[in-house]
């Protein structure tokens, strides 16, 4: 015969891992230390549900920054697309400076090396309102941190420079900035939106964040050469395995002279 009594309401529902994520992180709050969530998989779209649901659970209490994967393969024939480049290096200036906040990312991601802060800081250019400007020197600059000079903007890592306006999309930002020269002098910084080029909000100073995750610097080509010959037999380094320093966007030319230097080398068996 089964007994009537009562055992209590049963075990509690378990809670979604946004929700558990939100209550360890108002624990930390008061330790003023950032919180990690680190996911076993990588999913680019569980991890962006998961920043828009802390965003809902957690609002304007504690900042969110998402360390997202190159969603590229080692032998991919393309580039990561620059969105997450921008959002990476948005994340990588933060850290070490942030005390409080929520920081989303995966297990092979947040096992992989990542660029030194030194880096970051070298590369990095703050402009201000009232600032003069060498636009010949700011362009010699923008190349050295990545930035890829066309007519106009469109994507992050690009940009324009026409006439008295200069436009950029930096990493790490929503939206490119058009600065509006008056002579040498910067007469105001403003956001604008890329399809309908209208202005948006003003803003002061601005702090432009390096393109890349690498630097390419002689001294940065010549340390690659020496890890690559020590590490892979043979002669030489050819060329074509230098660029890939460079970054994947010469990945086409790369397998193209990697081809012809392997056609080369069975000729010569």
């Amino acid at each position: 015969m089964l007994s009537s009594k009562r055992f209590g309401p049963g075990p509690p529902k378990p809670r979604c891992t946004c929700q558990v994520i939100a209550a360890n992180s108002s624990v930390r709050v008061s330790a003023s230390a950032p919180v990690a969530a680190v996911r076993a998989r990588r999913d680019a779209a569980i991890a962006t549900r998961l920043e828009e649901e802390l965003a809902f659970f957690v609002g304007a209490q504690l900042p969110t920054f998402a360390f997202p994967d190159y969603e590229t393969l080692p032998y991919d024939r393309f580039a990561p697309h620059p969105d997450i480049i921008s959002q990476r290096l948005r994340t990588l200036a933060r850290l070490p400076t942030l005390t409080r906040g929520i920081v989303i990312s995966d297990l092979p991601t947040a096992l992989q090396r990542t660029v030194p802060r030194s880096f970051v800081d070298a590369h990095a250019l703050a402009l201000r309102v009232g600032q003069e400007l060498d636009l010949e020197d700011l362009r010699v600059r923008l190349a050295a941190a990545g930035y890829a000079s066309v007519p106009q903007v469109g994507i992050p890592g690009e940009f324009a420079i026409r006439g008295s306006l200069f436009d950029i999309f930096p990493m790490g930002r929503e939206a490119p900035l058009r600065l509006d020269l008056f002579d040498r002098q910067i007469d105001s910084i403003r956001s604008f939106d890329p399809e309908t080029q209208r202005s948006t909000d003003r803003f002061e100073k601005v702090e432009l964040l390096p393109a890349r995750e690498f630097s390419l610097s002689a001294e940065s080509i010549k340390e690659f050469r020496r890890r690559f010959r020590t590490r892979f037999e043979g002669d030489r380094v050819p060329a074509s395995l230098v660029r890939l320093a460079v970054g994947l966007e010469d990945v086409d030319d790369l397998w193209a002279d990697l081809e012809q230097e392997l056609a080369a080398a069975g000729s010569r068996v």
